[in-house]
């Protein structure tokens, strides 16, 4: 890696070549690459190096070295790292945004002002943590102590790459734990720099390890290794559920964050003149591929008219185009495939009888190149069709009609995820009852601003575990219990 300055600071091309293991650069042992291609004009940027379940060994064996020595590091010395890597990403930000618009088409201003600023929330809030965390508690004579539960393997998507790195590493380092990264083969230039930059932070060698690749093959071999002792994947079902599978012989902990199908539950008080085009935004952030986007609008029936004039105003009016430009507002589907996938259910809420109030399949008008996707709304959509059970991961959004309250919050929790949900509504009592019938790991009462020490997690096939905050570093933690201390009031203090 080279560094000029905040702003320059860049991918040395034969650092992308090399895995990050026990504090250096290294080859893989076999050498295979594979191309970085640019969503927006569909041109490879970088070819990235391949791993192995060779590679996988000795990145876990760096880790595991290194556990002894960091497990018992005192707290003080974890927040001062910690506390570096914050400072870092914020001043190497344009750096860290530059490179996710390249590899996954975030709009240039999305990836400044929430991709990487977000990220670097998740490192501040595990520094913080350490300050006030207690690891060592005493009930009834018995000291229950909190304790890493050591080598992480972290596998991290590629809709929101840095941002789900550091809500894993994060809270793993801070608990004392040794890690294993592998970030999706489809946005590894970003990770790339955090690797890095960690290691400009000093972390000691061994604690954080990275080596690329695809699923089938450094995922599996990760999630697998009888020397890692937990996995948190945040990925598809599919992934989640093979991941699962794989760790199960081993009996490890898998904690699973996947899919979601959001529903936004407008109840008759809510303004909609907001609420409307504000769910409109939300469900089409980071161009839909978020997994709690709340695509599914569920409105009362009489209303419908209003609210289809509303959102087709709302998505007309965004800007749709070459990230790089700071006047766009969505640029392009993150990859080929992801790009097929929505103009594929586009085309199934057509072929079920949806009403197609905007967009619609086929690129947007005067892009031959790229994987841009006209934002698209369908209304009089039934809960049983495809488009409102299925993750469609693009800027679609549906809309449902409801007659009833109970009606309602049944069509809310009738899919199999329970990821997110959103309710709007003027009278807060009735909105947070409503709240507590949805089948969801976060509730959203009218959009309300993102709170990093929330839980995040799902409910159903959403996935197991929470992450962010208290909950999330937990999820790092053994518990052990010391049974026998008599009149002992307060255990001894770890520093």
């Amino acid at each position: 890696m080279t560094t000029h300055s905040s702003n320059s600071y860049s991918i040395d091309p034969q650092a992308a070549h090399k895995f990050y293991i026990n504090g250096q650069w290294v080859s893989p042992v076999i050498p295979a690459s594979l191309s970085v291609v640019n969503p927006a004009n569909e041109a490879v940027v970088a070819q990235v190096a391949l791993g192995s379940a060779e590679d996988v060994d000795r990145a876990v064996a760096a880790a595991r070295a290194a556990f002894a020595g960091w497990s018992t590091s005192s707290v003080a010395s974890r927040a001062r790292v910690l506390g570096k890597i914050y400072e870092l990403i914020l001043e190497r930000k344009e750096a860290l945004a530059q490179a996710l618009s390249l590899e996954m088409g975030a709009a240039i201003s999305f990836s400044r002002t929430m991709q990487v600023p977000l990220a670097a929330e998740h490192v501040r809030v595990a520094r913080d943590l350490l300050s006030s965390y207690r690891f060592q508690t005493v009930e009834d004579g018995t000291a229950i102590e909190r304790e890493p539960i050591g080598v992480c393997g972290l596998i991290t998507p590629w809709n929101w790459p840095l941002y789900q790195i550091t809500a894993k590493v994060a809270p793993a380092i801070a608990a004392g734990c040794t890690v294993v990264l592998k970030p999706s083969e489809l946005s590894p230039l970003s990770a790339l720099l955090f690797a890095q930059l960690v290691h400009d932070a000093g972390l000691p060698p061994g604690v954080f390890n990275l080596v690329n690749g695809n699923g089938s093959e450094v995922g599996a071999a990760m999630a697998a290794h009888p020397d890692i002792d937990m996995i948190s994947i945040t990925g598809s079902n599919r992934a989640g559920a093979l991941v699962a599978q794989a760790a199960a012989p081993t009996v490890k902990r898998v904690t699973q964050e996947l899919g979601g199908k959001s529903p936004n539950l407008l109840l008759p008080d809510a303004d909609f003149g907001k609420a409307v085009p504000l769910g409109v935004m939300s469900a089409f952030r980071n161009v839909g591929q978020s997994c709690s986007a709340p695509t599914r609008m569920i409105v009362p029936k009489s209303r419908l008219a209003e609210v289809e004039s509303l959102a087709a105003a709302t998505a007309n009016a965004i800007i749709v185009g070459d990230p790089t430009s700071e006047d766009t507002v969505l640029g392009p589907i993150a990859n080929a495939a992801q790009f097929n996938r929505v103009q594929a259910m586009i085309e199934v809420g057509l072929a079920e009888g949806a009403k197609l109030v905007c967009g619609g399949p086929g690129r947007v008008q005067g892009f031959e190149k790229g994987f841009y996707t006209r934002p698209t709304v369908f209304s009089e959509v039934d809960s049983a069709m495809r488009i409102a059970q299925e993750e469609i991961f693009g800027p679609v959004l549906c809309i449902i009609p409801y007659e009833t309250l109970d009606e309602a919050i049944a069509i809310a929790n009738d899919t199999v995820y329970g990821l997110g949900a959103h309710v709007q509504a003027q009278d807060l009592d009735l909105a947070r009852a409503v709240a507590s019938r949805i089948r969801a790991g976060q509730v959203h009462l009218n959009y309300p601003a993102w709170n990093p020490m929330a839980p995040f997690g799902g409910y159903k096939r959403s996935g197991n575990g929470r992450e962010y905050g208290v909950f999330g570093f937990e999820e790092y933690l053994e518990t052990k219990a010391i049974i026998g201390l008599g009149a002992l009031s307060e255990p001894p203090s770890r520093t």
